[in-house]
């Protein structure tokens, strides 16, 4: 009888053995592949945005803001504090402490309910990652078989790794470094042990804990991480003591805080899903061309700006239409250093720098004069002042359109200089009607210039651009004749830190050489010296550049350049109505420019400031004075063979040849050598 009962228990037990490890195989394969999101660690990583001087402009993530931190950059004493207050056996277990879960048991047992867990720092990871904080049996098992699973797959050193990456640490914080960057601003290595104790203590109570609304509460718990580190002997008396004395200071950090929107907005614009994926979570570090100094100074002179024509207009900021925007770019390289979307972006996230479509106006002419004078035309030659009248059909009706110049006055002739720093209308349609609206658009087709006038409108500047497209093709200018494509992204980082998007300045156009461009230069120098752009000079420094103003002051703009900066100013209503009376180019975005320059020189003293002058420019006397002149854009005297002025002269008087040029002649460039359209042609076709 005793032996069939001995037989009956054995085989019972048995049973129940085999099930047992039956479910518990059952589990382990069920588990397997929970354990790869923790093997297989991938978290979404927030990505950063700096300036290009390493200047933190902004994060950027989707639902959690977590900076990923290596276990080789956390500090010794910050692992040993972790491991002190919540696993101390953790560099000995197999991933489930017994000593602990008995105790946790019988504590539990006495309070009749779950009061303790015993679960060791592999556990809390795989509660925080993969189950819940659900008080059952099962979890229990599972989060057990989970845990032996993943500590005979990973080293210790790569739990703690993801355990203080995975752990929300309040204020929005995921992961330590994020923690230690958003409460201290500072990088892991720089943390003290304070510091370390803080940021261990927060877990367990994140909310209750936060040193940002309960600081000495904070420092409390820290305490007691210390205590517990002194007590089993991993910090010294004397270092206790320092840190339970130390009160560090914590700051007030908001997940959205942004220096530079527009900034933000742009970059994430350009580099969406299709080239690296999703920006938000990958983690990447990307290191803009802007300098966070300059774009501070720019929202100022936009700003600044701004306050001008609200006050000249009296309306009021909340409830006015005004707007603006600022691009400033590096000559040489193309490097957008500033970039200034609108007045406020609270108000309206619009970026109308790069983002809007508004004519350019008269700031477009210096495009039509270069053509000119890479045809052969020198700013000392004459131009017709007149009125002309077009007619051209529309709907089938026959229109008359009858330009003019501001205010309504003509000269008969005016040099193409003069034409230019004052910005007469008619000496550029006539300068257009004689050159052909045919060959400045085979010109500016090398610019890549959207949507060109293919009538005489081509003249005022009748296109849409955004002030960033006025910046690439103004750039031909500001940089000896090479248009250079902005750019406002150097480089990206991975997550693991390799480089994996770079660029270089790129060179798109030889829109025209050096020389040739010079000659620009120093008429749009004239134009801010003594003509339309005279509220953008800058006292100490040279500025080349060009007003704009389009029909009834619905656009205005100034577009120039100093010697290593190049830089657009717009100003108008989102609604395309009029800003108001008297506000041109000159007296609505000039002033804003000048700001910006002269805030500039406070901080940058030893920018470069005057324009350099290449080889192939010459100085001359022209029927009204001096002037300079190049072999493709020769003195009107020499082409005319005037006695007084007949032979060529370099800089330093010596004589030279001008046919012994090494530009070719071609249907972009043809040498003229007639005189210009008689001023009596007073009419002409539009289309």
């Amino acid at each position: 009888m005793i032996n069939s009962i001995i037989k009956g228990s054995i085989l019972i037990f048995s049973m129940f053995a085999v099930a047992l490890i039956a479910a518990f195989i059952y589990a382990y394969e069920e588990v397997k592949l929970d354990a790869d999101r923790l093997i297989n660690y991938q978290p979404d990583t927030s990505s950063t945005i700096l300036d290009r001087n390493g200047e933190h402009l902004a994060y950027v993530f989707k639902e959690k803001h977590r900076l990923y931190a290596k276990y080789e950059d956390m500090p010794s004493y910050l692992v040993e504090a972790l491991v002190a207050m919540e696993d101390t056996r953790f560099f000995e277990h197999n991933g489930v402490n017994i000593d602990a879960i008995i105790r946790a048991v019988v504590k539990d047992i006495q309070a009749g309910a779950f009061v303790e867990g015993g679960s060791t720092l592999t556990q809390q990871l795989i509660k925080n990652k993969i189950l819940t904080n659900e008080k059952k049996l099962s979890r229990k098992i599972k989060e057990a078989i989970l845990a032996m699973k993943i500590e005979n797959e990973l080293t210790k050193e790569q739990i703690l790794e993801r355990y203080l990456n995975e752990i929300f640490f309040g204020n929005g914080y995921y992961g330590i470094r994020t923690a230690a960057e958003g409460f201290f601003h500072k990088q892991m290595h720089e943390l003290s042990l304070k510091e370390s104790a803080i940021l261990v203590g927060l877990p367990n109570a994140p909310s209750s804990l936060n040193p940002v609304k309960h600081y000495k509460r904070s420092l409390a718990r820290a305490n007691s991480v210390l205590f517990r580190m002194r007590s089993i002997g991993w910090i010294s008396e004397e270092e206790y003591i320092k840190a339970v004395k130390e009160t560090p200071e914590v700051f007030n950090t908001t997940l959205t805080q942004n220096k530079a929107p527009f900034i933000v907005d742009e970059v994430l614009r350009r580099f969406g899903a299709e080239q690296l994926g999703d920006m938000r979570t990958g983690g990447y570090t990307i290191y803009t061309t802007v300098d966070i100094r300059y774009q501070e100074i720019a929202k100022k002179a936009i700003d600044f700006g701004h306050q001008q024509l609200l006050k000249k207009y009296h309306e009021n900021a909340q409830t006015s239409t005004l707007n603006g925007a600022l691009v400033a770019v590096e000559n040489k390289t193309g490097d957008i250093l500033a970039l200034v979307g609108g007045v406020d972006y609270k108000k309206s996230s619009y970026n109308r720098a790069t983002q809007s479509s508004r004519q350019p106006g008269s700031s477009f002419k210096p495009f039509i004069y270069q053509t000119a004078l890479d045809m052969g035309y020198n700013p000392a030659s004459n131009l017709t002042d007149i009125a002309r009248t077009f007619q051209y059909y529309s709907g089938g009706r026959l229109k008359i359109w009858a330009p003019k110049n501001s205010g309504g006055n003509f000269k008969g002739f005016i040099k193409l200089r003069e034409a230019v720093v004052h910005s007469s209308n008619l000496a550029t349609i006539n300068l257009v009607h004689d050159i052909g609206v045919p060959t400045i658009r085979q010109r500016l087709a090398l610019l890549d210039v959207p949507h060109i006038p293919k009538d005489m409108s081509i003249a005022l500047g009748n296109l849409g651009l955004s002030p960033l497209k006025m910046a690439q093709i103004f750039s031909v200018f500001a940089n000896y004749g090479h248009m250079i494509e902005p750019r406002i992204v150097s480089k990206i980082l991975s997550k693991e830190g390799a480089v994996i998007y770079e660029t270089k300045p790129k060179e798109i156009a030889n829109f025209t050489t050096p020389p040739q461009a010079y000659l620009m230069t120093s008429i749009l120098r004239d134009a801010v010296r003594r003509g339309t752009g005279s509220k953008a000079a800058v006292s100490g420094v040279e500025i080349a550049g060009k007003t704009g103003t389009t029909n009834k002051n619905i656009d205005a703009w100034f577009c120039g350049y100093s010697p290593t900066i190049e830089t657009i100013v717009w100003f108008g209503r989102d609604n395309n109505k009029p800003i108001g009376f008297g506000a041109t180019g000159g007296h609505a975005s000039a002033p804003s420019f000048s700001y910006f320059y002269k805030e500039l020189l406070k901080i940058e003293p030893n920018l470069k400031r005057t324009f350099d002058k290449p080889q192939g420019v010459y100085g001359g006397k022209s029927d009204e004075g001096n002037e300079l002149y190049t072999s493709i854009s020769p003195l009107p005297s020499q082409i005319y063979g005037n006695e007084a002025s007949d032979t060529y002269v370099d800089s330093n008087g010596t004589a030279i040849d001008p046919d012994d040029s090494d530009v070719e002649s071609s249907p972009l460039h043809p040498k003229i050598n007639r005189p210009i359209s008689s001023p009596l042609d007073d009419s002409g076709t539009l289309f």
